[in-house]
C-alpha cells in the first residue's frame, strides 16, 4: 500500500470519528458513566468540525432591575461554559438570545415570546425568580420550546408542570427544588442545637418574613409550617416589596416581639442587605435565617459584620473544580461569583449542551422537538443523568421528582452555614459540621 493511499485511510478513519461522535448512535438505556466527550464538555475545546447550522438560545435572567448583579453572573458563567466549546455543539454554531426578565413576570412573559417569534430561538436556559417562571411556562408551553434549568422553585411550578405535562412538560428540568425539600434543614439544625444544649432558646417562637413574591412565600409557607410541626408558634408572618429597602418599622415590630428566630428570605440583593444592616443597627436579637444572601457573589462587602451569626443554605466550592472556576471568574468578571447564581447557572449551562450532544447522537439532529423527546424519554426517567457539575455531584431527575432534581446526599444538596466575620461554616447536616450553631451574644 503506497504512503498516499495510507494517509487518504488514516484521514477518512479520523473524519469517522468525529462524525460518529456527533453523529446518530444508540444512546444507553441505563444512567451512564460520564462519557469522554461528557467530561471535556467543561474543558476548552477546538470544534471537531464546521458549523454548518445555526441553533438559538434564549438565556432568561433579570439583567436589569433589583437582582440585576444575579443577571452579570447568569451571563457571565453562561459566557464562561459555552466559550469553552467556541459556541459549537456538533456541527451547530450556538447564537445566545439574552431575555432580560427585569425580574417582572409580565415584562420577561413579554420578552420570552419576542425571543420566540422574532430572534427564533429554539430552545431556552436559566430563569431566576419563581413568578417569572410561572409567566415563561405560558410561553414555552404555547410555543414549544424546550426550557432548561430554571431557578424558580415555588410549588406552583410544579403544580402547573402536573396539571399537563404534556403541555407545560415544556418546562423541561428546574434548576432548583421546592422549598419545603431545602428548608427542611434549617429546622433540624435548629431542634439538632436545641436537643444537644448548644442553644438553649427562651421559647420555640419564631417570625416569618420575606418578599412578596411566589418565591418569597413559598418559602415562608413552607418552613413555617415545619417549624409550627415541631412544636415552635409563629408570632408574625410579613412580606415586602422585592425592592423594598427601607425596613425599619417592620424590624422594631421584630424587635418588641423579641422570637427567637425570624425566617425569610430574598432573591434582591439591595433588599437583603439592607434588611441585615437594619436589624443590627435597631438591635435585634432574634437569631436570623437569612435564606440566599450567599446567593449574591459580593453579599459581605453589602452587609459586613451585621452578617455575622445569620445563617444560610448555600452550596459551596467543594471540588478542586469549583474552585478552579470561582477563581477565573474573579480573575476575569473583576467580582467574586456565588456557588448559587454563579456556579449553578454554569452548571445549568454545561447541563445544556451535554444534552444537546447526547440528542444530537441520538436524533442526528439538534430541534427543539428532538430535545423534548429525548428529555421526555431518557432525563425524565432518571435514564440519563448530568454527572460533571462543578456545585452538585450528580443533577438526576426520576418520574417521581419531574420538573425538581432529585434532593440528598450525592445528589442535589445544601449545607447549612453560620456566617461569622464573611465565611460560612457548616453547622449542619452534622456528617459535614465543621462547627455548632452560635447563639447571639
Amino acid at each position: 500500500m503506497s504512503s498516499t493511499v495510507s494517509k487518504v485511510l488514516a484521514v477518512l478513519m479520523v473524519l469517522g470519528l468525529l462524525l460518529a461522535a456527533c453523529g446518530a448512535t444508540p444512546e444507553p438505556t441505563s444512567a451512564p458513566e460520564p462519557t469522554q466527550a461528557e467530561a471535556q464538555a467543561t474543558e476548552p475545546s477546538a470544534p471537531a468540525e464546521e458549523a454548518t447550522q445555526t441553533f438559538k438560545l434564549g438565556v432568561l435572567g433579570p439583567f436589569s432591575g433589583p437582582s440585576a448583579r444575579t443577571g452579570d453572573e447568569f451571563k457571565a458563567s453562561v459566557n464562561m461554559a459555552f466559550g469553552d466549546i467556541d459556541w459549537q455543539i456538533c456541527n451547530y454554531k450556538i447564537e445566545p438570545v439574552w431575555i432580560d426578565s427585569q425580574s417582572d413576570p409580565a415584562k420577561a412573559a413579554q420578552a420570552y415570546e419576542q425571543a420566540v417569534v422574532q430572534d427564533e430561538i429554539q430552545a431556552g436556559i436559566l430563569n431566576w425568580h419563581s413568578s417569572v417562571a410561572v409567566s415563561a411556562m405560558e410561553i414555552t408551553a404555547k410555543y414549544q420550546i424546550p426550557h432548561f434549568f430554571g431557578f424558580g422553585a415555588t410549588e406552583t411550578v410544579n403544580e402547573v408542570f402536573d396539571s399537563d405535562p404534556e403541555k407545560y412538560g415544556y418546562w423541561m428540568t428546574k434548576g432548583w427544588p421546592t422549598p419545603k425539600k431545602l428548608s427542611i434543614s434549617y429546622v433540624q439544625a435548629l431542634e439538632d442545637a436545641i436537643s444537644s444544649g448548644t442553644w438553649t432558646p427562651a421559647e420555640k417562637t419564631v417570625a416569618i418574613y420575606g418578599e412578596d413574591t411566589d418565591w418569597g412565600r413559598s418559602f415562608g409557607t413552607a418552613i413555617k409550617e415545619q417549624l409550627e410541626n415541631v412544636g415552635w408558634t409563629t408570632v408574625a408572618e410579613e412580606y415586602f416589596a422585592i425592592d423594598q429597602t427601607e425596613f425599619y418599622p417592620l424590624l422594631n415590630k421584630f424587635v418588641d416581639l423579641n422570637p427567637a428566630v425570624i425566617a425569610g428570605t430574598s432573591t434582591a440583593a439591595p433588599a437583603f442587605s439592607a434588611f441585615i444592616k437594619q436589624a443590627d443597627e435597631v438591635g435585634l436579637e432574634s437569631l436570623i435565617i437569612a435564606d440566599g444572601l450567599g446567593w449574591f457573589g459580593e453579599w459581605y462587602d453589602l452587609t459586613g459584620s451585621s452578617s455575622n451569626y445569620v445563617i444560610d443554605q448555600i452550596p459551596g466550592w467543594a471540588t478542586a473544580e469549583g474552585q478552579a472556576f470561582a477563581e477565573r471568574f474573579e480573575a476575569e468578571q473583576g467580582f467574586p461569583p456565588s456557588p448559587s447564581a454563579g456556579g449553578l447557572s454554569y452548571d445549568g449551562s454545561n447541563f445544556f449542551i451535554s444534552v444537546a450532544k447526547a440528542v444530537n447522537r441520538e436524533a442526528g439532529e439538534l430541534t427543539s422537538e428532538a430535545i423534548y423527546n429525548f428529555v421526555k424519554d431518557n432525563v425524565w426517567t432518571g435514564d440519563w443523568a448530568y454527572t460533571e457539575g462543578i456545585v452538585m455531584n450528580r443533577y438526576e431527575y426520576r418520574p417521581d421528582t419531574i420538573p425538581d432534581p432529585v434532593v440528598g446526599k450525592g445528589y442535589y444538596i445544601f449545607p447549612v452555614l453560620q456566617y461569622m466575620d464573611g465565611e460560612g461554616s457548616i453547622i449542619y447536616p452534622p456528617e459535614w459540621a465543621v462547627k455548632e450553631l452560635e447563639s447571639k451574644p
